[in-house]
């Protein structure tokens, strides 16, 4: 099975510094069920090309496969393994490629971060629901889709099409990106993997969708597909989403009533309550200005600009691809010039002072701190509290007490996450920062209530001392 990866920026041989494969060498790796093979049918400055050769041996294959479950039939020996698209290729892709799906390049750095022309082909992908499943998971990610479908025998027309489709997207991509969404939507179209699935691959899928899937409208499909439709690991994996603020309470929810296990009354997903809270205590405070620091891709601003109580409101993160996603949800090109005179959008670190974050009535900080190092929070301390110093800063965190609820959770609920603070920590925490800056600070919780380990979600409301303004 091949897959092949080019490129029009230039100089186009700068590929190679991005996936870490030089173009003057033909390198093999081996995997358990094949052998992997890198090299480079064009490296010019105008046009490079770097191709991944899978050749699978099914007698490994199903030899690794029968230690686990013992399968008998011809099928193990006789099938498209060794030709169709799979997550074969996923796995053999990620591990071949896997310092370029970190997005890590030591000489080219500013490079592995900025989008690029990049041209992805598969020849033969198993495409189970059509063409159309392949446009619907790829399009909203940005790519131009080609996805034409194989006859079955085109000496028999009759016959009509097969599940296989020759798959070419075209796109202004991060490659990291582009990577890690391979990874993740070639087993999810052709709806199957090789290898039994456990709980980690929860977290395997948050990696892989970290930045996009939360945001995709077919999150729940992709989701469900890729963990085999098993309800269990669906339902963790959109609920841990909904935990990072991406958009997918809708998804969890379609999830949840799929699944006939599930009892008749519907829980509120943990985000929108999370969103819920945070918005009335700022109508609660009678604040007419607030700024999101860590908007990410822009959900909570969209609820903050629909709010015709708040005159002024802006957003704030380090990533300039959220920016991106929010500038799109909030719809900033189609607004009228007044309307966007209420609204910015701006790249800002939270560790650095910046006056563009200053003057506000309130400030959030929604799931923001934990993804900071903790040598670093102090520094976020000072920005936020002591050199912006809004009325009144509002902060939620996840509450590490409760991850023991959460159906196959090993660790912390995502992989970015620094730290995550008990009840306690985050009392003492927010008792320290209180005194240090001149604040009062009220401690709430949000989401389903456990009587011995608290609420998913904690809240701490700072509001600035009377006659403590600078």
């Amino acid at each position: 099975m091949l897959l092949t990866v080019s490129t029009t920026h230039q100089p186009a041989t700068d590929l190679g510094y991005l996936l870490h494969k030089h173009p003057d060498r033909v390198q093999e790796f081996r995997q358990s069920f094949g052998t992997v093979t890198v090299l480079y049918p064009e490296a010019t400055a105008e046009r490079c090309t770097a191709a991944l050769l899978l050749d699978v041996d099914p007698v490994r294959l199903a030899r690794s496969q029968a230690r686990n479950s013992p399968d008998f039939s011809l099928a193990q020996y006789v099938n498209d393994r060794s030709y169709a698209a799979s997550s074969l290729l996923g796995v053999a892709m990620a591990d071949v490629f896997s310092t370029a799906r970190s997005g890590r390049c030591a000489s080219r750095q500013e490079l592995a971060d900025s989008a690029i022309p990049l041209e992805i082909a598969v020849p033969v992908l198993p495409c189970r629901g059509g063409a159309d499943i392949a446009h619907r998971l790829f399009e909203p990610l940005g790519w131009a889709v080609e996805a034409d479908p194989i006859p079955l025998d085109e000496a028999f027309a009759e016959w009509g099409d097969s599940r296989y489709v020759r798959l070419r997207l075209t796109g202004v991509v991060r490659l990291a990106d582009a990577l890690n969404q391979l990874h993740v939507l070639l087993p999810v179209l052709d709806e199957s993997k090789h290898y039994w699935q456990g709980p980690d691959e929860v977290d395997k899928l948050l990696r892989s969708g970290e930045g996009w899937l939360g945001t995709h409208p077919d999150a729940a499909l992709i989701t469900r597909r890729y963990l085999g439709r098993r309800s269990g690991l669906t339902r963790t994996a959109l609920a841990r989403l909904a935990e990072l603020g991406d958009e997918t309470e809708e998804a969890l929810e379609r999830a949840e009533e799929e699944d006939v296990s599930q009892p008749e009354e519907k829980r509120i997903p943990l985000n929108v309550a999370r969103h819920e809270a945070v918005h009335q205590a700022l109508l609660d405070l009678g604040v007419r200005t607030v700024i999101d620091l860590g908007c990410g891709p822009g959900q909570f601003m969209d609820r903050l600009v629909k709010t015709p109580a708040f005159t002024r409101v802006a957003g704030s993160d380090v990533s300039t691809r959220s920016l991106q996603y929010a500038a799109r949800r909030l719809r900033l090109d189609r607004m009228s010039e007044r309307q966007a005179e209420r609204v910015a959008l701006f790249q800002s670190a939270l560790t650095y002072e910046d006056d563009r974050i200053a003057g506000f009535d309130a400030a959030v900080l929604m799931e923001v701190v934990e993804h900071v190092d903790p040598s670093r929070l102090e520094a976020l301390e000072r920005v936020v509290f002591g050199a912006a110093r809004p009325g009144a800063v509002l902060v939620t965190t996840p509450n590490a007490e409760y991850n023991v609820l959460y159906e196959g959770l090993a660790g912390m609920r995502h992989p970015d996450h620094r730290f995550e603070w008990t009840r306690e920590e985050f009392t003492e925490w927010s008792g320290r920062v209180a005194a240090t800056y001149g604040y009062l600070v009220d401690l709430r919780g949000v989401g389903d209530l456990d009587q011995t380990l608290g609420t998913p979600t904690q809240l701490a409301i700072f509001t600035r001392k009377e006659g403590d303004d600078d």
